[in-house]
C-alpha cells in the first residue's frame, strides 16, 4: 500500500513539473513576442521613406548613423610613409577599418575590402585599413600586408590614440564616411564588404556616377598614384 502511495505521489510529482515547465516557456515566450522589435522602415533614418521591405543597411548588416554624426579627426602615418588624413578625402566615400594583425575575424574579411577597394576606387571610394597593434612593428605589419596582397592604405595608430577617439572597443571595426566627412554606418565584426547588398548600400553614396570614370574592377594604378595610394580627384 505504501509503496502504491509513494509511486503515485511521485506521478502525481513529475505532472505537475511537466506544467510547471510548460507554463514557464510559454511565459518566455510571451515577454519575448512583446519585446519591441525594430523592423525595417521603423524608427526614421535615411531610408524609413522607402516602406518596410527595403533596408540596404540591414541587409548589409551596418548600424545607420544618425544624420549629421560627424566623425573624429584622423591623421595617421602609412605604412609606406607618408602621413594620411581623413579630411584629404572628403569628396569621396571612405570606409575606415580598424584591425590588427592577432584579430582572425579582421584577417577573414581583409579581402572582401580589397575586392571592394579594387572596384570601387575609380568611381571615388576609399578604403584606409587603420592598424591599431602596439609601436606599429613593421617586422610583422609589412609581412602580414604582403601576404593578404593589400593594396588600400594602411594607417598606424601605434598608441591607439585614433582608436581612443573613434571609440573603437572591438575588432574588426569599419565606418562608412559619405562625402563631406558625415558618418552614415557602422559595423562590428567581421563583414563581407564585397557582397551585393554592401555593394548595394555603398553605391548610394559613391561620389561619380556609374561609367562617368574609369571602369569598375581596374586593379592596375592610376596616373600619379603611389603603390596604397590614392589619386587626386579630377
Amino acid at each position: 500500500m505504501k509503496r502504491w502511495a509513494s509511486s503515485t505521489l511521485l506521478g502525481v510529482g513529475r505532472r505537475q513539473q511537466i506544467v510547471r515547465a510548460v507554463l514557464a516557456v510559454a511565459l518566455v515566450g510571451g515577454l519575448l513576442w512583446a519585446l519591441p522589435v525594430r523592423r525595417p522602415g521603423q524608427e526614421g533614418g535615411h531610408h524609413a521613406a522607402h516602406g518596410p521591405d527595403l533596408d540596404p543597411f540591414e541587409r548589409a548588416g551596418v548600424s545607420e548613423l544618425r544624420e549629421g554624426h560627424r566623425t573624429p579627426a584622423l591623421r595617421l602615418r602609412r605604412l609606406d610613409g607618408g602621413v594620411t588624413a581623413l579630411d584629404e578625402h572628403r569628396e569621396r566615400l571612405v570606409v575606415v577599418n580598424f584591425w590588427a594583425t592577432w584579430c582572425e575575424p579582421c584577417t577573414a574579411e581583409m579581402p572582401t575590402l580589397e575586392a571592394l577597394w579594387r572596384q570601387y576606387r575609380a568611381r571615388g571610394l576609399v578604403v584606409l585599413g587603420v592598424s591599431v597593434d602596439r609601436g606599429a612593428p613593421r617586422a610583422l605589419l609589412e609581412p602580414y600586408v604582403a601576404r593578404l596582397g593589400l593594396s588600400f592604405p594602411i594607417l598606424l595608430d601605434a598608441d591607439l590614440s585614433a582608436s581612443r577617439a573613434w571609440r573603437v572597443t572591438g575588432l574588426p571595426a569599419t565606418f562608412v564616411v559619405r562625402p563631406g566627412g558625415e558618418a552614415v554606418g557602422m559595423a562590428r565584426g567581421a563583414r563581407e564588404w564585397h557582397s551585393a547588398e554592401m555593394r548595394a548600400l555603398l553605391e548610394r553614396y559613391l561620389p561619380v556616377p556609374r561609367g562617368a570614370t574609369g571602369s569598375p574592377g581596374r586593379p592596375e594604378r592610376g596616373p600619379g598614384e603611389s603603390e596604397g595610394g590614392v589619386a587626386p580627384l579630377a
